[in-house]
């Protein structure tokens, strides 16, 4: 078997004790020069585009009623709403004064940085609403070009054709159309799903990721599984034919209740992720029979079924994949457990308020930032370090679990294993002061699998 590829610093996945990064600020990085970050294509310091030139997203759902009803409940639709995102800006603008603040917006919304609207000091309240729309619908059909394949490295035509994967596109009078192969390439995701932090530490890796994957290799795109094609019209009066969908549906529920407007999207939504998630990865359980008293050695061995990315990717410091065991007698007394929650809903590692440290056999897949000081960091401006186990495109990682059997008052031994998920882990929101969201958090079993190992005469 090849090596899997190991990206940016590998270390232990718990961080040590130590002093807070959130609280102590000698474990942060030391702020950047003054002047105002910019980037002469992404985050110029004079506006390339003028606001005005954009029709906005309500416009395009004129003509474009289905793909503007898909778009509109999307997370691209959600990029400058939602609040885990607002929260965690408004940490930046406070610890960097100001001078990075468009670092994150350059991809969650274009146009607003590249019009001039967000500026040094910005109030999301203040922006205009072709900002708040985040990623609409011309931000990315004005792609003419991917200049760089990472934070926000694509070029916008404004005012040129609206270019698309549709070959000799009609035009309307609303607008020029014009064919670009682009759009069915995955690079047009990379040039915002990849993301490098002001330090050139690599924080969001998708698309590379996909370049190093059997996925690439085979030409399946990031738009074959997050744009699957139906039957449809692209446009209320053209014909039908295959469409791609515009939910781009991931991994990510919206934590406010109220941004799906009924609890059939909502279901809809849970289930189009439910879908995605419980074919992503396999648990596979072994273990010999043994005599009652003695150590059971569990194997447990998870293979990722994703053919063009590791599980988690993305902003895989927030994201958590981890395996939850429980073994029984056949009484139902609890002889182990790793990977079940604390009071307050997080795992027992670093983060856990409760019980810090007390699950020394958690299995988490993923990554971690850490601080100048050594120590696990939340946020990836105050990071110096980021360490990633997370598991490679088909390929499999194999751990050893010891289970006591001295407690149990007959056999057999009932094991249920479950591989969990969820986007953000309730330490994180607590820290942006969004605890009232903790309720909201959902969590998917990727996999569960059980397994009954006869306890045999001493």
């Amino acid at each position: 078997m090849r090596l899997a590829p190991v990206y940016l610093a590998l270390g232990l996945f718990q961080g040590g004790c130590g002093g807070d990064p959130q609280t102590d600020p000698d474990a942060r990085v030391p702020a950047p020069d003054a002047e105002i970050l910019n980037d002469d294509l992404s985050m110029p310091l004079a506006p390339t585009v003028d606001s005005s030139q954009f029709m906005g997203a309500s416009s395009c759902g004129g003509c474009h009623t289905q793909h503007f009803n898909e778009w509109q409940f999307s997370m691209h639709s959600y990029a400058m709403v939602d609040p885990v995102y607002r929260a965690a800006v408004k940490v930046r603008q406070a610890d960097r004064e100001g001078r990075e603040d468009r670092f994150c917006l350059q991809c969650h919304s274009p146009i607003g940085t590249r019009s001039g609207d967000i500026q040094p000091g910005f109030d999301f309240e203040s922006l205009e609403a072709i900002t708040l729309e985040g990623v609409n619908c011309e931000t990315c059909h004005s792609i003419s070009e991917v200049q760089r394949p990472y934070n926000a490295g694509m070029v916008l035509d404004v005012g040129g054709p609206l270019k698309g994967p549709i070959e000799n596109p009609e035009s309307s009078p609303a607008h020029q159309t014009e064919y670009s192969e682009l759009f069915l390439s995955s690079k047009l995701c990379a040039s915002c799903h990849d993301v490098v932090e002001v330090d050139g530490m690599n924080l969001e890796r998708p698309y590379q990721e996909w370049l190093e994957s059997p996925a690439a290799e085979e030409g399946v795109e990031c738009q074959t599984c997050h744009m699957p094609t139906y039957r449809g019209r692209a446009t209320n009066t053209s014909a039908e034919r295959d469409l791609h969908e515009h939910r781009f549906v991931g991994v990510d529920m919206p934590l406010e209740s109220d941004f799906l407007p009924s609890p059939e999207d909502y279901d809809e939504l849970h289930g189009r992720i439910s879908n995605l998630l419980t074919s992503a990865a396999t648990i596979t359980l072994s273990a010999e029979p043994g005599a009652a008293g003695d150590q059971l050695d569990l194997f447990v061995s998870i293979h990722n079924n994703i053919v063009a990315h590791n599980i988690p990717t993305g902003s895989t410091f927030n994201r958590q994949v981890w395996l939850e065991v429980i073994a029984t007698d056949a009484d139902n007394n609890v002889l182990y457990e790793t990977g079940t929650l604390d009071s307050n809903g997080d795992l027992r590692n670093y983060w856990s308020e409760e019980e810090q440290f007390s699950d020394h056999d958690l299995i988490e897949f993923g990554s971690r930032l850490t601080d100048i000081a050594g120590n696990p960091t939340v946020f990836s401006w105050r990071a110096t370090e980021h360490h990633t186990n997370s598991l490679s495109p088909l390929y499999d990682r194999t751990s050893t679990l010891f289970i006591p059997t001295s407690a149990a008052t007959r056999g057999p031994i009932h094991i249920e294993a479950r591989l969990r998920f969820r986007s953000f882990p309730p330490y994180l929101l607590r820290a942006l002061g969004l605890a009232e969201f903790v309720s909201n958090l959902e969590i998917f079993d990727i996999d569960s699998i059980s397994l009954d190992v006869d306890l045999l005469d001493p």
